[in-house]
């Protein structure tokens, strides 16, 4: 199966050096440039992943694709938390069809 991303505004979500929710929950909000009042939990994390109305201006009409890089720190200190923050990113993609999260291989650089 392959997906055209084509026109997708990119955000990368650098989770290099983060060893707890509150990171990745912090480094979540500054890459997507969440409001506020976003709650930093994990609910909150899926209902911004999957609409719009949140999304950076520019992917509104065109969808995004965010990039997790540097995640294999965090997945190896918090296994059980990053479990979960795989299935919220799974979820929010069954939920919004022009939200893509992909995890980036290799590295940070």
């Amino acid at each position: 199966m392959s997906e055209d991303l084509t026109g997708r505004l990119v955000v990368a979500l650098d989770l290099d050096g983060v060893t707890d929710k509150a990171g990745l929950m912090d480094r979540a909000a500054r890459a997507l440039s969440l409001p506020d009042w976003f709650g930093r939990n994990w609910d909150a994390l899926a209902d911004s992943l999957s609409d719009p109305s949140v999304w950076p201006r520019q992917a509104e009409d065109s969808g995004l694709l965010v990039v997790v890089r540097g995640w294999e720190g965090y997945a190896q200190e918090r296994p059980q938390e990053w479990e979960t923050a795989q299935e919220v990113f799974t979820q929010a993609m069954g939920v919004m069809p022009s939200l893509t999260v992909a995890l980036a291989l290799g590295g940070t650089s």
